[in-house]
């Protein structure tokens, strides 16, 4: 009964975004949930839960796309989990984040994240303004 009532209104409402678009959002936005996918995926149940990603920049030229990204996180211990001995475990996760961005943008990515050790930016109303909380 419900569908027979709910059907023909739910096809006549315009669609709020055009059928070709994934999301609403930003590819920055993107960008940065590729690099955490791709952290909480590697360090599952270890993951620090006080981590976060800034883009610090994005610029798009062209097919190429420089994006520069900083990962936050509350202790110097977190920070060594994430970059792994000589870094290979950032390597290996902004790798993984860069590739599924070239699929999605649809070309060449240059990526380069840092990890920032930022004592109780998850309490710092200006930080977390920046982070897009």
């Amino acid at each position: 009964m419900r569908a027979e009532i709910v059907g023909p209104l739910a096809s006549r409402r315009r669609l709020a975004t055009p059928t070709d678009e994934l999301t609403d959002r930003d590819e920055r936005f993107l960008a940065s949930e590729y690099i955490r996918e791709k952290i909480f995926r590697a360090l599952g149940e270890e993951v620090p839960y006080a981590t976060s990603v800034g883009i610090d920049s994005f610029e798009h030229a062209g097919d190429l796309r420089r994006i520069h990204a900083t990962v936050y996180v509350d202790k110097a211990s977190h920070r060594a989990m994430l970059v792994g001995e000589g870094g290979l475990r950032m390597k290996a996760m902004a790798s993984a984040a860069r590739r599924d961005m070239e699929r999605l943008f649809g070309g060449k990515v240059f990526l380069e994240v840092w990890v920032r050790v930022k004592s109780g930016w998850a309490d710092d109303e200006r930080m977390l303004d920046q982070l897009g909380y």
